[in-house]
């Protein structure tokens, strides 16, 4: 007997083990790919629309996901995160490899929740989001690999949530959902991945070339991930007959207003990688101009 996609996978998010999660991600993800999962859902074309709506029917709330639980770290407010400016001690390497690698297993969490939470899409769409996971595990993998080689571990310092706060924030809606986490929050770590291994480049670690190497790994993985966030962005834009590109740039900018609260670009665009994964030279224009609105309004506070 095939099992259920959505049950399949609700029980991999109560998973709070990251090698549990890993194996059973694994064995899953190879009985999808072979078609041996059973998926009930009305598929759509990609290229159709409003030919019946996607919902969330029957998801149950993230915060009920023992997945959330992957770090046995202690969790703070992201206002009291401190990360250091400089990299010059093997323990200030290790806080920003641990940051990122915090990022890396709250994405794994974030794609899993995409295909779990939205009913009625096409098969490219589980498909997409199951491949991001998949990604997102490798590197996380390569992440607490760094650690360990620097006498460190995932888990040692503290967290922030703030990821989950977008991903409760947007359970409701694919268009917020992908607007905000995958084509946001997402995009926004194409801006900062040039910066953090420039951060970590201060330091003479032995090991610092094969840290290059990994953060190269995860750019380029990231780009296509922001693609498919782009993708599924702009196709609940399409469903609510949001087509054009300067209707679909004001909707992400509007977007970014709403949620302003999760900062949903760097102060400097990664213009190249976010072109590559789907945004247009207007909108990364429109982007400039509404950081430099918002950082305005900031010092006049």
């Amino acid at each position: 007997m095939k099992k259920d996609f959505f049950s399949t996978l609700y029980e991999l998010l109560n998973i709070s083990d990251f090698g549990a999660l890993k194996e059973g991600f694994s064995h899953f993800y190879e009985d999808f790919k072979q078609g041996k999962i059973l998926l009930d859902s009305q598929f759509r074309e990609s290229n159709t629309y409003k030919s019946q709506p996607f919902n969330t029917e029957n998801s149950l709330p993230s915060k009920d996901f023992g997945a959330l639980k992957l770090c046995k770290a202690k969790v703070l407010s992201p206002l009291k995160i401190r990360r250091p400016k400089h990299v010059t001690t093997p323990q200030q390497s290790a806080k920003i490899l641990h940051s990122v690698a915090h990022i890396e297993s709250s994405a794994i969490i974030l794609a899993l929740d995409a295909a779990y939470r939205f009913k009625n899409m096409p098969l490219e769409f589980y498909a997409d989001w199951l491949e991001v996971a998949s990604e997102e595990i490798a590197h996380f993998e390569l992440l607490e690999g760094l650690l360990n080689e620097i006498g460190y571990k995932y888990g040692d310092f503290n967290v922030h949530n703030g990821l989950f706060y977008a991903l409760s924030a947007s359970e409701g809606s694919l268009k917020i959902r992908m607007g905000v986490v995958h084509r946001g929050l997402e995009a926004k770590g194409l801006d900062a991945n040039p910066f953090v291994l420039e951060k970590l480049a201060q330091t003479s670690l032995p090991i610092h070339s094969k840290i290059k190497e990994v953060f190269h790994i995860i750019l380029r993985d990231e780009v296509g991930h922001v693609g498919k966030g782009d993708k599924w962005w702009k196709y609940a834009l399409q469903n609510e007959g949001i087509c054009t590109q300067n209707a679909q740039i004001n909707a992400f900018s509007a977007l970014c207003e709403e949620f302003w609260r999760f900062k949903l670009c760097g102060k400097v665009l990664n213009s190249q990688e976010r072109l590559k994964a789907g945004f247009s030279k207007e909108e990364l224009r429109a982007l400039e101009n509404l950081n430099a609105k918002y950082m305005t309004q900031h010092t006049k506070k």
